[in-house]
């Protein structure tokens, strides 16, 4: 009977069904039957267990203790390796199913769990020594498990602490494609929590880094693989400057600035996958407006950024409605951009008074120029000095300000910040950003407090807001400003608490700091 089940086709329904009533049957034939017996059983319960709600019942009947231990045996009654691979196959249904494995003992009389340290040990060292067919479906296993928040924690310490990485990297080259894809997906799963050990890994020469960026590459529609790929990395550590490095040397931006241009043309076919292959292609390619201001790489990231009008093209996706990420990650390339604006424009150089202006003092008058910067007084341009006063860039930022997204609302006030910055005009910026009519919005993310790091943000922004007198003027009469300036001083952290005091001075409303800090001489 149980040969003839694993024959049958069955819809969900009569999967469910067969689970409820012979679940447990089935279990305790793979438990204790001989070979014949369990190859029957195995293969029943390997089409049941495709349809996540009878999986859940043949949790709930015992499957896993059994399950386990058929795949780690090792010994002369071990499975052959052909039913082991259905074994694996109904694990990794089974993990799809959604149950909470943290509770689900895989051991009689034992409190081990499939996440416990020592299953997942077992089960990589098993994916480091099988075939690439029972190795696609333990990663599949793995997937599974760090797909969901509450056992991906217990996944990546065991992977941590068995220095796995290195091997579930080399995947990344097998042949096989299914083998290839389960492997980029456990490895973008965890690559938030791994994201430094990742980057040790795949950098260097060995080559897996350009064989993620050769899948990327590919134009034919977007796949999964492409958008694992992605997704892996651009969850690599921005700050990792050698990376990037090899990234710019082996021409992995130009690829990456290439994909996206031909997604906003049309040349490549969405899909679902055309959403997280977008924002992951984005992260990617913002990674190289942190090496603008890095000395060892400057010149070729700077040279990369002109070339490709870097700058244009992340104001451009500012207006990616819908795509918080992409909004938010350009308007942070922005920032970096921005912030070196002030060391790219051009100087003009004023020609030396002549004999006759030290004689004639009337005569030795600077001539007027005229087309420079406010900001940065210089002759500035987007495209080479990445200045944001072009291409109604202010406007768009300010536009975000507003967002639902604090993420988004975090990084537009970044990149507006730099305009009030150290070693640019702050009263041109100032008046660059009342113009833009972003004054109000700037003072209204500060009003709404919603996180720590915006009240930070806002309170700096607003304390050079606040040096100008017209400004100052029109806020003193604010309570709500005062009060929250005043919060920020009492819960800020240091800087902050400076700042807030700063600009409580500029519309004079300082409040007594004696009752706020009390003297320490008069405390017993």
């Amino acid at each position: 009977m149980a040969a003839h089940l694993g024959e049958l086709v069955l819809n969900n329904d009569v999967k469910l069904f067969v689970a409820q009533t012979v679940g447990s049957s089935l279990i305790n034939i793979m438990r204790s039957g001989d070979k014949q017996s369990k190859e029957a059983a195995l293969k029943a319960l390997n089409q049941i267990s495709s349809f996540d709600t009878s999986a859940r019942v043949l949790v709930q009947e015992g499957i896993l203790p059994p399950l386990v231990k058929d795949l780690f045996t090792v010994s002369s009654n071990q499975l052959p390796m052909k039913l082991k691979e259905v074994s694996a196959t109904i694990l990794a249904n089974v993990v799809s199913s959604g149950c909470d494995f943290n509770s689900i003992p895989v051991e009689p009389n034992n409190q081990s769990t499939l996440v416990s340290e020592d299953t997942i040990h077992n089960l990589l060292q098993l994916i480091s020594n099988t075939g690439p067919a029972i190795e696609c479906k333990l990663l599949q296993v793995l997937v599974g498990l760090t797909s969901s928040p509450s056992t991906i924690s217990s996944i990546v310490n065991a992977i941590r602490s068995s220095g796995a990485v290195i091997s579930l990297v080399q995947f990344i080259e097998a042949p096989q494609l299914d083998l290839r894809v389960s492997a980029i997906k456990l490895l973008q799963n965890i690559s938030p929590h791994l994201s430094q050990e990742l980057a040790d890994a795949l950098r260097g020469s060995v080559g897996q880094l350009s064989s993620l960026f050769r899948i990327i590459a590919e134009n034919t529609g977007i796949t999964e693989e492409q958008a694992a790929a992605v997704g892996l990395l651009a969850d690599l550590p921005e700050m990792d400057f050698g990376l990037s490095r090899q990234m710019l040397d082996e021409g992995a931006f130009e690829l990456v600035y290439l994909r996206i241009v031909q997604l906003r043309q049309g040349e490549t076919r969405g899909g679902r996958f055309l959403t997280p292959f977008l924002e992951g292609l984005v992260r990617i390619l913002a990674r190289i407006t942190s090496l603008v201001p890095a000395a060892e790489c400057e010149p070729d990231a700077r040279a990369f950024c002109r070339r490709h009008n870097l700058a244009a093209l992340f104001i451009e996706l500012l207006q990616s409605n819908g795509l918080d990420n992409v909004q938010m990650v350009s308007a942070l390339a922005l920032e970096n951009l921005s912030l070196e604006s002030k060391n790219l424009t051009q100087i003009p150089t004023l020609p030396e008074p002549g004999f006759c202006a030290s004689i004639f003092p009337c005569l030795s008058a600077q001539p007027v120029l005229t087309g420079l910067c406010p900001l940065h007084r210089g002759t500035c341009s987007l495209r080479e000095s990445f200045c944001l006063l072009e291409d109604k860039a202010v406007n768009k930022l300010v536009a975000l300000l507003d967002h639902t997204n604090e993420k988004v609302v975090e990084a537009a006030l970044a990149a507006l910040s730099t305009l009030l910055d150290d070693g640019v005009d702050v009263e041109k910026g100032v008046n660059i950003l009342y113009d833009a009519e972003g004054v109000q919005p700037i003072f209204n993310v500060l009003l709404e407090n919603r996180t720590e790091n915006l009240m930070r943000r806002a309170v700096w922004t607003v304390e050079r807001l606040l040096r100008s007198d017209d400004i100052a003027i029109e806020f003193s009469n604010n309570p709500k400003v005062s009060t929250a300036l005043v919060d920020a001083f009492q819960h800020g952290d240091y800087k902050t608490r400076q700042t807030a005091e700063r600009a409580l001075r500029h519309v004079d409303k300082l409040p007594n700091f004696s009752n706020i800090f009390p003297n320490p001489s008069n405390m017993g």
